[in-house]
């Protein structure tokens, strides 16, 4: 068989995960290194808002590594209006499957089910406005994170594939926290 443009045979199609087990890739340990911190005025945990965008937006700036050639994957970034910043909430210790939501009846919910900061991995991912870069330093706006957050990575964020307009709230909209499927209101109580 050829590939159709250079009569050249084609190459097998490689099957990658064959390689690895559903139970290897499940008990996988993974290894990340901080890509950069975040200087916020954020120190205590327990006064970051809860939702960012509900509260006046304040600035942070993401340091990120010298040494890495982060100055060229910057590029291009600065045409985004928002970013996606994953992070490693690195002062939480521990987790349970059921949390009591800040918002709401006081009712505890399964962890999955909520944005609560105590993980099985302390993965944070919060969306941001981007002011400006300047060399290895990103400004940002509507952030949650404390001031020596490890960043792990930065992504633009993309409306027409980030912003799901039929996504559902779940318990949230049933406790009357959010208007229903489609809406994007959130209640400020």
């Amino acid at each position: 068989m050829s590939d159709g443009i250079n009569n050249k045979p084609a190459k097998p199609i490689k099957q990658y995960t064959d390689t690895v087990t559903h139970a290897d890739s499940a008990n996988m340990h993974i290894d990340m290194q901080a890509i950069g911190v975040v200087k916020s005025s954020y120190r205590e945990r327990f006064a970051t808002p809860r939702q960012p965008t509900l509260d006046q937006p304040e600035t942070a700036e993401i340091h990120l590594n010298a040494g890495m050639n982060f100055e060229q994957a910057l590029t291009d970034l600065d045409g985004f209006s928002h970013i996606w910043v994953i992070y490693w909430m690195h002062l939480n210790n521990g987790w349970n499957p059921t949390v009591l939501p800040p918002r709401g009846p006081k009712q505890r919910r399964g962890l999955f089910a909520t944005r609560g900061p105590h993980r099985p991995n302390s993965i944070g991912l919060s969306a941001v406005r981007l002011i400006q870069i300047k060399g290895r330093i990103l400004t940002i706006e509507g952030h949650d994170m404390l001031d020596g957050t490890p960043v792990l990575d930065i992504k633009p964020y993309i409306p027409y594939a980030d912003m799901i307009a039929d996504a559902s709230s779940g318990w949230l909209a049933d406790v009357g926290l959010v208007e229903a499927a489609g809406a994007s209101t959130p209640s400020r109580t």
